[in-house]
């Protein structure tokens, strides 16, 4: 991946939204999926005025689509949504770190390295960066891909993104805490909402429903989508470090033990975070059942600032010789 081409990609974007987002007087966030759009097509769309056909028009002349690797289109993509979503965005707007999604990618490629062929469910989307950034680096395997976003603006920017990147996502428009009409998946990766889900309602069809007051959605989510998850089937979720010790925690602690095996729990450096109690951590699950059985010894650890290389390497190498010896034990 060649970072010149990310950033005269950005710029291409910023420019295009900048100009449609006047013109259009849309969001910036509308803006850019406007502008995915548009670069995957290879012309604009006819239901606009004829003057944003002409920018645009001018504007594609000056990009070829094809000279960029999906990798540097996600990224591209990626710093336009950040840049759109400054200020006053809500938590759940927030776009997993670059980083984390890339390393998240390796890990997939790890747990899946002996299936050629697989289902993946994101039950929490966003705009589809996590989901791209694995796909991308599971890129020689045939995939059947599915993802869920309940906010209009972020399924719309998740589609573009897809569709830019050429990858084929079944996309659910929904509440991801209500039933889909989805066949159990091999693999689920996400970056899981944190904090309460409001509809009491639907949270008390759950196991992990609070005994009371709301439910914690993150909780929620574990449980949904081990319920989308084949037996022996992997999970691999970005949670907060508190996970397994607030206050409805027990009932979580339960829950796992009876459905699944914990396979890791990686702690994200500090440094990604600006105040620590909102640290986060990546936690592998394998749902019980098939072929599943649990590690002789958990994938524990907490990884080192990804701008340190010689550490990075270090902590690699450990956990490709976890794998390598998880793998031999299976």
């Amino acid at each position: 991946m060649r970072q010149e081409h990310v950033e005269q990609l950005f710029k291409w974007f910023d420019e295009t939204s900048e100009g449609l987002e006047k013109d259009l007087e849309i969001t910036y966030l509308e803006a850019v999926t406007e502008s995915m759009d548009t670069l995957s097509n290879g012309k604009p769309f006819e239901d606009i005025p004829d003057n944003v056909q002409s920018f645009l028009l001018n504007q594609l002349t000056q990009i070829k689509k094809d000279k960029f690797s999906k990798e540097e289109l996600r990224k591209a993509v990626q710093l336009a949504i950040l840049k759109g979503m400054k200020g006053g965005v809500q938590q759940q707007h927030l776009v997993t770190p670059d980083a984390v999604a890339m390393f998240m990618g390796y890990l997939s490629s790890k747990l899946l390295e002996d299936k050629q062929s697989f289902k993946i469910f994101d039950p929490a989307s966003g705009t589809a960066n996590l989901l791209t950034s694995v796909l991308n680096q599971l890129e020689d395997k045939e995939i059947q891909s599915y993802a869920s976003e309940v906010d209009q603006t972020l399924i719309q920017l998740a589609v573009a993104n897809a569709n830019l990147q050429k990858h084929k996502i079944e996309f659910f428009h929904q509440d991801s805490l209500r039933p889909f009409l989805l066949e159990p998946v091999d693999f689920v990766v996400s970056d899981l909402p944190v904090g309460y889900y409001p509809d009491d309602v639907q949270a008390a069809k759950y196991q992990l429903k609070a005994e009371e007051d709301h439910s914690y959605a993150h909780h929620l989510f574990i449980e949904q989508s081990l319920t989308y998850t084949k037996p022996d089937g992997y999970l691999m979720y970005i949670v907060p470090n508190f996970l397994f010790d607030s206050d409805q925690s027990h009932q979580l602690n339960s829950f796992l033990r009876e459905e699944a095996h914990i396979v890791g729990m990686l702690q994200l450096s500090d440094s990604l975070f600006k105040d620590e109690k909102h640290g986060k951590s990546i936690l592998i699950l394998q749902k019980k059942g098939g072929e599943a059985k649990p590690p002789k010894q958990a994938l524990l650890a907490k990884l080192p600032s990804f701008k340190s290389p010689q550490a990075m390497a270090d902590i690699i190498g450990q956990i490709n010789q976890w794998f390598k010896d998880y793998k031999t034990a299976k």
